[in-house]
Protein backbone atom coordinates (compact mmCIF):
# COMPACT_ATOMS: atom_id res chain seq x y z
CA UNK A 1 0.00 0.00 0.00
CA UNK A 2 1.33 3.00 -0.76
CA UNK A 3 1.43 5.70 2.14
CA UNK A 4 -0.09 8.97 1.76
CA UNK A 5 2.07 11.73 0.91
CA UNK A 6 2.13 14.77 3.57
CA UNK A 7 2.28 18.19 1.45
CA UNK A 8 3.48 21.17 3.06
CA UNK A 9 0.10 22.99 3.60
CA UNK A 10 -1.43 19.69 5.44
CA UNK A 11 2.04 20.10 7.87
CA UNK A 12 1.53 23.78 8.71
CA UNK A 13 -2.32 22.38 9.03
CA UNK A 14 -2.09 19.88 11.45
CA UNK A 15 0.63 21.91 13.71
CA UNK A 16 -1.77 24.70 14.02
CA UNK A 17 -4.61 22.53 15.10
CA UNK A 18 -1.98 21.19 17.85
CA UNK A 19 -1.52 24.56 18.45
CA UNK A 20 -4.97 25.42 18.61
CA UNK A 21 -5.76 22.53 21.12
CA UNK A 22 -2.31 22.92 23.40
CA UNK A 23 -3.38 27.07 23.80
CA UNK A 24 -6.94 26.04 24.70
CA UNK A 25 -5.49 23.94 26.94
CA UNK A 26 -2.31 25.82 28.53
CA UNK A 27 -5.18 28.60 28.93
CA UNK A 28 -7.74 26.77 30.70
CA UNK A 29 -5.30 24.77 33.42
CA UNK A 30 -1.84 26.57 32.43
CA UNK A 31 0.94 24.97 30.22
CA UNK A 32 2.62 23.21 33.01
CA UNK A 33 -0.85 21.10 34.06
CA UNK A 34 -0.77 20.21 29.63
CA UNK A 35 0.45 16.95 28.87
CA UNK A 36 1.46 16.00 25.30
CA UNK A 37 -1.33 12.58 25.68
CA UNK A 38 -3.67 15.91 26.99
CA UNK A 39 -3.33 17.67 23.47
CA UNK A 40 -3.15 14.29 21.13
CA UNK A 41 -6.14 12.56 23.24
CA UNK A 42 -7.91 16.13 22.54
CA UNK A 43 -7.08 15.15 18.64
CA UNK A 44 -7.60 11.86 18.61
CA UNK A 45 -4.07 10.78 17.94
CA UNK A 46 -1.12 9.69 19.66
CA UNK A 47 1.71 11.64 21.07
CA UNK A 48 3.76 9.44 18.96
CA UNK A 49 2.03 11.58 16.28
CA UNK A 50 2.49 15.36 17.76
CA UNK A 51 6.12 14.60 17.89
CA UNK A 52 6.00 14.21 13.94
CA UNK A 53 5.08 18.23 13.76
CA UNK A 54 6.79 19.18 16.85
CA UNK A 55 10.68 18.07 17.43
CA UNK A 56 9.88 18.02 21.27
CA UNK A 57 7.31 19.77 24.11
CA UNK A 58 9.73 22.99 24.43
CA UNK A 59 8.63 23.32 21.28
CA UNK A 60 4.93 23.55 21.58
CA UNK A 61 5.34 25.77 24.52
CA UNK A 62 7.44 27.95 22.64
CA UNK A 63 5.02 28.17 19.11
CA UNK A 64 2.09 29.04 22.32
CA UNK A 65 4.46 31.64 23.80
CA UNK A 66 4.93 33.16 20.02
CA UNK A 67 1.45 33.28 19.88
CA UNK A 68 0.99 35.27 22.87
CA UNK A 69 3.80 37.34 21.85
CA UNK A 70 2.26 37.76 18.28
CA UNK A 71 -0.66 39.19 20.05
CA UNK A 72 1.32 42.40 21.41
CA UNK A 73 3.32 43.07 18.37
CA UNK A 74 0.41 43.18 16.20
CA UNK A 75 -1.36 46.16 18.10
CA UNK A 76 2.08 48.30 18.07
CA UNK A 77 2.42 47.26 14.43
CA UNK A 78 -1.62 48.71 13.88
CA UNK A 79 -1.16 51.89 15.81
CA UNK A 80 2.32 52.18 13.74
CA UNK A 81 0.51 52.10 10.09
CA UNK A 82 -1.95 54.20 11.08
CA UNK A 83 -2.24 58.04 9.28
CA UNK A 84 -1.18 59.73 12.49
CA UNK A 85 1.49 62.23 13.39
CA UNK A 86 4.15 60.02 15.29
CA UNK A 87 4.41 61.51 18.36
CA UNK A 88 1.04 60.46 18.74
CA UNK A 89 1.12 56.98 17.47
CA UNK A 90 4.14 56.30 19.56
CA UNK A 91 2.04 57.50 22.23
CA UNK A 92 -1.19 55.08 21.39
CA UNK A 93 1.59 52.43 21.08
CA UNK A 94 3.49 52.55 24.49
CA UNK A 95 0.00 52.89 26.17
CA UNK A 96 -1.56 50.03 23.84
CA UNK A 97 1.52 47.51 24.71
CA UNK A 98 1.30 48.23 28.37
CA UNK A 99 -2.27 47.80 28.95
CA UNK A 100 -2.21 44.37 26.30
CA UNK A 101 0.47 43.26 28.72
CA UNK A 102 -1.14 44.21 32.05
CA UNK A 103 -4.57 42.25 30.78
CA UNK A 104 -2.58 39.34 30.36
CA UNK A 105 -1.37 39.44 34.01
CA UNK A 106 -4.73 40.42 35.18
CA UNK A 107 -7.17 38.26 33.04
CA UNK A 108 -4.97 35.72 31.45
CA UNK A 109 -3.13 34.54 34.43
CA UNK A 110 -1.66 31.22 33.04
CA UNK A 111 -0.58 32.82 29.37
CA UNK A 112 1.48 35.31 31.94
CA UNK A 113 3.03 32.36 33.66
CA UNK A 114 3.89 31.00 30.23
CA UNK A 115 5.80 34.74 29.29
CA UNK A 116 7.26 34.51 32.87
CA UNK A 117 9.02 30.91 32.40
CA UNK A 118 10.40 31.82 28.65
CA UNK A 119 11.73 34.87 30.08
CA UNK A 120 13.42 33.54 33.10
CA UNK A 121 14.70 30.49 31.42
CA UNK A 122 15.82 32.59 28.21
CA UNK A 123 13.94 30.96 25.13
CA UNK A 124 14.44 31.91 21.42
CA UNK A 125 10.91 33.42 21.39
CA UNK A 126 11.83 36.34 23.61
CA UNK A 127 15.11 37.35 21.61
CA UNK A 128 12.74 37.12 18.71
CA UNK A 129 9.81 39.68 20.28
CA UNK A 130 12.51 42.07 21.37
CA UNK A 131 13.44 42.45 18.03
CA UNK A 132 10.64 42.99 16.62
CA UNK A 133 9.76 45.35 18.91
CA UNK A 134 12.44 47.22 18.30
CA UNK A 135 12.43 47.13 14.97
CA UNK A 136 8.75 48.53 15.18
CA UNK A 137 9.86 51.57 17.72
CA UNK A 138 12.63 52.37 15.24
CA UNK A 139 10.80 52.91 12.16
CA UNK A 140 8.00 55.14 14.00
CA UNK A 141 11.03 56.95 15.28
CA UNK A 142 12.52 57.29 11.68
CA UNK A 143 9.26 58.40 10.42
CA UNK A 144 9.26 61.21 13.34
CA UNK A 145 12.55 62.24 12.48
CA UNK A 146 11.90 62.17 8.92
CA UNK A 147 9.23 64.56 9.39
CA UNK A 148 10.44 66.71 11.81
CA UNK A 149 9.10 65.71 15.03
CA UNK A 150 11.78 64.27 16.41
CA UNK A 151 15.63 65.10 17.74
CA UNK A 152 17.30 62.12 17.68
CA UNK A 153 20.30 61.31 15.25
CA UNK A 154 19.73 57.67 15.48
CA UNK A 155 16.49 56.06 14.90
CA UNK A 156 17.95 52.85 16.36
CA UNK A 157 19.64 53.92 19.15
CA UNK A 158 16.51 55.80 19.89
CA UNK A 159 14.64 53.05 20.21
CA UNK A 160 16.70 50.99 22.20
CA UNK A 161 16.79 54.16 24.65
CA UNK A 162 12.67 54.26 24.66
CA UNK A 163 12.36 50.60 25.37
CA UNK A 164 15.35 50.58 28.10
CA UNK A 165 13.40 53.63 29.54
CA UNK A 166 9.60 51.88 29.42
CA UNK A 167 10.75 48.69 30.52
CA UNK A 168 8.95 48.94 34.05
CA UNK A 169 5.98 49.45 32.02
CA UNK A 170 6.59 46.77 29.72
CA UNK A 171 8.56 43.70 31.49
CA UNK A 172 5.54 41.34 32.51
CA UNK A 173 7.06 40.35 36.00
CA UNK A 174 7.80 44.32 37.15
CA UNK A 175 3.81 44.47 36.23
CA UNK A 176 2.52 41.68 37.85
CA UNK A 177 4.76 43.58 41.07
CA UNK A 178 2.67 46.61 40.72
CA UNK A 179 -0.43 44.57 40.35
CA UNK A 180 -0.27 41.75 43.12
CA UNK A 181 0.35 45.30 45.75
CA UNK A 182 -2.39 47.54 44.31
CA UNK A 183 -0.35 49.71 42.53
CA UNK A 184 -1.93 51.93 40.12
CA UNK A 185 0.29 52.17 36.99
CA UNK A 186 -1.81 54.67 35.14
CA UNK A 187 -0.14 57.73 36.52
CA UNK A 188 2.91 56.44 36.45
CA UNK A 189 2.67 55.45 32.58
CA UNK A 190 1.27 58.77 31.49
CA UNK A 191 4.65 60.49 33.15
CA UNK A 192 6.86 58.17 31.56
CA UNK A 193 5.39 58.27 28.32
CA UNK A 194 5.36 62.41 28.44
CA UNK A 195 9.04 61.98 29.57
CA UNK A 196 9.57 60.02 26.44
CA UNK A 197 8.01 62.08 24.25
CA UNK A 198 10.05 65.48 25.61
CA UNK A 199 12.93 63.03 25.42
CA UNK A 200 12.78 62.45 21.71
CA UNK A 201 11.71 65.18 20.38
CA UNK A 202 14.18 67.80 21.58
CA UNK A 203 13.30 69.61 25.24
CA UNK A 204 14.21 73.03 23.55
CA UNK A 205 11.14 72.57 21.39
CA UNK A 206 7.62 74.20 22.14
CA UNK A 207 5.25 72.66 24.26
CA UNK A 208 2.86 69.09 22.97
CA UNK A 209 0.33 70.31 21.72
CA UNK A 210 -2.96 70.28 24.10
CA UNK A 211 -4.76 67.41 22.41
CA UNK A 212 -1.72 64.87 23.27
CA UNK A 213 -0.27 66.86 26.14
CA UNK A 214 2.61 64.78 25.12
CA UNK A 215 1.19 62.27 27.11
CA UNK A 216 -1.17 58.64 26.69
CA UNK A 217 -4.25 59.16 25.08
CA UNK A 218 -7.71 57.26 25.60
Amino acid sequence: MNRPVRTEAGNEEARARILDVAEEHFRRVGYHRTSVADIAAELGMSPANIYRFFPSRDAIDESICGRVLNEIADIAVAIARTNAPAMEKLDRLLTAVHRQIKMTVVNQRHMHDLIVAAMQENWAIIEVHNERMTTILEALISEGIHVGEFEVEDAAEAARAVKSAFMPFLHPILIEHCVRYGEDTEAGLSYQIRFILKAIRGLTRQPCPAASDCGRTA
